[in-house]
């Protein structure tokens, strides 16, 4: 069975990742969307190993120990991380797997399969970045600052990507990333069993 592709996608806070991500789904039923393992408690309607592992601290910072994680970060009190191990099996599987992960994520992402699929999104401008955040209403100006601070920092490690995507529209953005995805399927080195059916 030809293994499956390990696709990261990331981009700064504003960008449209969620969104884009969830199109993503709709129209590539072979993709599968990576549960990452955490140590916060399960919100209400939530399933364990459906939307996370719900871990102890301690089975989480064991397995931290034993390199279990393929990336992982403490937010605030708790911790997330992608189990090494599902990803693997999954792509062995022949499944496509989406890292939906923060740049920091995806830079050790990198180093453990360079091999994977690693796409950023861009903001058609920094303007439009800051106008989407605003529309949230959720910033002060203070923090909308520190935001757009981060975000150009983000932006920065972009160039570290294989692919970088502009989400000017989601359509557009998503038929981008399919169309990358097309082209990583088709590559010769996945695909040497061709060679092998036709007596090479």
């Amino acid at each position: 069975m030809k293994e499956g592709l390990l696709v990261v996608i990331s981009g700064a806070s504003g960008t449209g990742k969620g969104t884009v991500c969830a199109s993503l789904f709709k129209e590539e039923a072979k993709l599968a969307f990576s549960v990452s393992a955490t140590t916060r408690s399960p919100r209400e309607g939530e399933v364990d190993g459906v939307n996370y592992y719900f871990l102890s601290k301690e089975k989480f910072e064991e397995m931290i120990e034993a390199g279990e994680f393929l990336e992982w970060a403490k937010v605030y009190d708790n911790y997330y991380g992608t189990p090494l191990k599902k990803v693997k099996e999954r792509l062995k599987n022949g499944e496509d797997v989406l890292l939906e992960i923060d740049v920091q994520g995806a830079l050790n992402v990198m180093k453990l399969m360079p091999d994977g699929v690693f796409i950023f999104l861009l903001p058609p401008s920094m303007e439009e970045l800051e106008r989407r955040i605003k529309g949230r209403g959720t910033e002060t100006e203070e923090s909308l600052k520190k935001r757009l601070g981060a975000a150009k920092a983000e932006i920065a490690l972009g160039e570290k990507y294989t692919y970088i995507v502009v989400n000017d529209t989601v359509d557009k953005a998503v038929s981008d990333i399919r169309a990358i995805l097309a082209a990583e399927r088709l590559k010769t080195i996945r695909n040497a069993e061709c060679f092998e059916e036709l007596g090479r």
